[in-house]
């Protein structure tokens, strides 16, 4: 039953498509013939001008490419279909980068993911928006996941690629959200592929040490449909992909895993990584371990798979961020330093290393028809047939640009994306008939738990959300839900720290609504229908206008790191916020303060409200410890732009990407002083938009004109408000009296 059910749920893996940014078996090959002996700029099938770092993905005769276009402040990723056969465009969406620490013009270090049952297109944009569109370009949904999630930005800019399973989007970033969730963690989500509605969030690992783009990699283990994965913290996972419990991990680097994993035979996992190695000063190393053992309990509460897994390693192998390519029982790896190298994967032995490059990055090679097509960061881009002794280069050749992204194979084309180009090398075939696989079967167990969707929810006080339940059994599996009507009943979490309940009701089965004299809240609702359980988090946040000035708040908690310094918790349904404030007394005052205990937390981006907010003013009293050489950062979020004071440069700024849109102008204000900052964001119909502020010293008359104000030609149309603040000396600031008006 279970075999015969794995091989339902990835008939569509073999696919002559390339749905997703690894192919149709999840590790670069594909089962093409035909395909072209060379691959030279001069004589490609068409080329389409357009910057891009990821890789198209193709169904029939439709390609998905995700890409970038313009400079400075009008810089815009673009989400676009073309004709397979032409290049010529049929549809294309553009969306601007905002609140982002991306450089370099890094952008679109992601792929598109293709649907096999619906066709539907899912992407990643750099600032977290995830995008769903129909094949014709419709846009089905949106969810903010900087706004919703806390997702951070970093900026090397990856994003990676969705993953489909069932009905499910499976997406894999940092995030800082609130409540348990709220401390900084890499983290795995699955959203219902049709409507956008969150269903699940998996934190397997520890502390992050850097930020990983490895995409999950789908497979059954022990009875149950799971993915593998690297992370942040150094980590190779393995989820329950149906619900997101964490089954094992295991440690593999001091630094984040970003490669995408390979599955080889029954039972065996590949990874590499390029970081420092957590039982050597060396770096970089390639492994197989056994993925068919069981974790044993950890003192932290995981599964911990032990060393023993480990069937062989090469420590002569190193790769940073970039995919090997598995053909039969030989892996194909191209290194840190340019170089192509041919693995047995069942021994680890090095075959033979060939040189086509300076340096790699995470470009990654594809294989098919007995060929490997290899992009290098500088440029190059070699066919090379490989053999038991060495490779036979058929054609190296020079690009425009540089090489991120990987090659995509599809009804005899391959396909890559530069920083300059997108190329398609092969000839034109007749159109492909694009097969829908059957939906895969439900598990025949006893319902051992309940997952409501949405699984988390925002709310505004009256407003009202239908929630529905579905069912798994005791392996993760879906099962029909069992008869009766399900119960809800507030529940607080043994662990959580803020022992709160969300302002809401259950008053009519299937539906959630928050009370119309609801304040601000979160917590989570336990729902019961027979044996079986499950959990809904919620918030409650009003619509403008907001005030909040703190006095409310019981400032009891004792701190542990200051003697004697008693705090209070920052509103929990914010955002961003946990470990990164808190409320204190300052001179009589309850106030917003920022933490400046932990340096991982020296920057704070918290967001207060709603995602779809738009024209509303955004103000606050805010106020920076320091002297006169070394002051802080302080400010407010207005639909996507930062507006703040700056300490050490004497500055108000305006910015939604520092290298993007960054426009100050002089501004002296001085330490342990309040100031009132007032924000105005202003957008014309045909999409250019202003943003202006104004700064005085509180209690002093407010100036008629605004301090500065800065033009944006694709402006911003919505955006939830939120607090900013930078403490990278120690020196605290403060905010108060915070006010969202419409």
């Amino acid at each position: 039953m279970r075999a015969a059910l794995a091989l339902l749920l990835f008939a569509h893996l073999a696919a002559a498509d390339w749905l997703h940014w690894r192919g149709p078996h999840q590790n670069g090959s594909s089962d093409e013939t035909g395909l072209p002996e060379t691959a030279l700029p001069d004589k490609a099938l068409w080329v389409v001008s357009l910057a891009g770092r990821g890789t198209p993905v193709i169904r029939g005769e439709r390609v998905y490419v995700f890409g970038y276009r313009g400079e400075g402040g009008d810089l815009q990723e673009i989400v676009a279909c073309l004709d397979a056969a032409t290049g010529a465009t049929i549809w294309e969406h553009r969306y601007s980068d905002f609140l982002s620490d991306v450089i370099y013009d890094r952008y679109s270090i992601g792929s598109a993911t293709i649907d096999p049952a619906t066709g539907s297109v899912h992407v990643i944009t750099s600032a977290g928006l995830l995008l769903a569109f129909d094949a014709d370009g419709k846009e089905l949904w949106r969810r903010s996941l900087m706004e919703e999630l806390g997702r951070m930005t970093f900026p090397n800019g990856r994003n990676g690629a969705p993953v489909i399973h069932r009905d499910l989007v499976l997406i894999h970033c940092m995030t800082a959200n609130w409540g348990a969730h709220g401390p900084a963690q890499d983290r795995f989500y699955a959203f219902d592929k049709r409507s956008g509605a969150p269903v699940w969030a998996s934190a397997p690992g520890i502390r992050p040490k850097d930020n990983s783009f490895s995409a999950p990699v789908l497979a059954t283990w022990g009875g149950k449909e799971v993915f593998y994965s690297g992370t942040g913290c150094g980590n190779v996972v393995c989820i329950n992909a149906n619900t997101g419990e964490p089954l094992w991990r295991f440690g593999l680097s001091a630094g984040g895993v970003n490669a995408s994993l390979i599955l080889h035979g029954a039972d065996r996992l590949l990874a590499v990584h390029g970081k420092e190695n957590l039982d050597s000063s060396d770096s970089g190393r390639l492994i197989a371990l056994r993925r068919d053992l069981a974790g044993a309990p950890n003192k932290d509460g995981s599964a911990v798979l032990s060393p023993a897994a480990e069937v062989w390693r090469n420590n002569e192998i190193a790769a940073y961020s970039s995919s090997p390519v598995l053909v039969g029982d030989r892996l194909y790896v191209t290194t840190e330093t340019g170089d192509l190298a041919a693995v047995d994967a069942l021994s680890g032995n090095q075959l033979w290393r060939e040189k086509l490059g300076i340096e790699q990055l995470h470009a990654s090679p594809a294989a098919g028809d007995g060929k490997l097509y290899v992009p290098i960061k500088d440029g190059v881009f070699a066919v090379v047939k490989p053999g038991d002794q060495g490779p036979t280069i058929l054609s190296k050749a020079k690009v425009a640009g540089e090489c991120i992204g990987a090659p995509a194979i599809a009804n005899g084309r391959v396909y890559l994306h530069t920083t300059e180009k997108l190329y398609c090398f092969g000839a034109v075939r007749p159109a492909q008939v694009v097969v829908v696989p059957a939906a895969p079967a439900l598990g025949s167990g006893a319902p051992a738990k309940l997952i409501p969707v949405p699984s988390e929810v925002l709310l505004r006080p009256g407003a009202s959300l239908a929630v529905a339940l579905t069912a798994v059994d005791g392996d993760g599996l879906p099962v029909a839900l069992p008869g009766g009507t399900a119960t809800w009943a507030p529940f607080i979490p043994p662990t959580a720290k803020v022992k709160a309940l969300l302002g809401a009701d259950f008053a009519q089965p299937g539906a959630i609504t928050a009370r119309a004299e609801a304040k601000p809240s979160a917590g989570q609702f336990e729902a019961t229908l027979g044996a079986a359980k499950g959990y809904l988090r919620g918030r409650v946040l009003p619509a403008p206008p907001i005030t909040e000035d703190f006095e409310s708040f019981a400032t009891t908690v004792a701190h542990e790191t200051e003697t004697g310094v008693t705090f209070a918790y920052p509103p929990l349904p914010w955002i961003g916020a946990r470990f990164k404030w808190e409320v204190r007394t300052v001179n009589g005052a309850k106030v917003l303060a920022k933490t400046i205990d932990n340096k991982l937390f020296q920057r704070a981006v918290t967001f207060i409200g709603d995602a779809a907010l738009s024209g509303c003013t955004v103000a606050a009293d805010v106020m920076s410890d320091g002297n006169k050489r070394k002051m802080s950062e302080v400010g407010v979020i207005n639909q996507r732009y930062a507006i703040i004071l700056k300490g050490n440069a004497q500055e108000l700024e305006v910015n939604s990407n520092l290298e993007r849109l960054r426009v100050a102008v002089p501004f002296a204000w001085t330490p342990g002083t309040w100031y009132r900052l007032t924000t105005k964001v202003e957008v014309a119909a045909d999409g250019r938009g202003s943003i202006r502020a104004k700064v005085w010293k509180r209690g002093e008359p407010e100036p008629a004109a605004w301090t500065i104000d800065v033009p944006h030609a694709n402006a911003h149309r919505n955006g939830a408000p939120g607090l900013f603040g930078f403490s990278p000396a120690e020196q605290r600031v403060y905010l108060d009296n915070i006010s969202v008006t419409p």
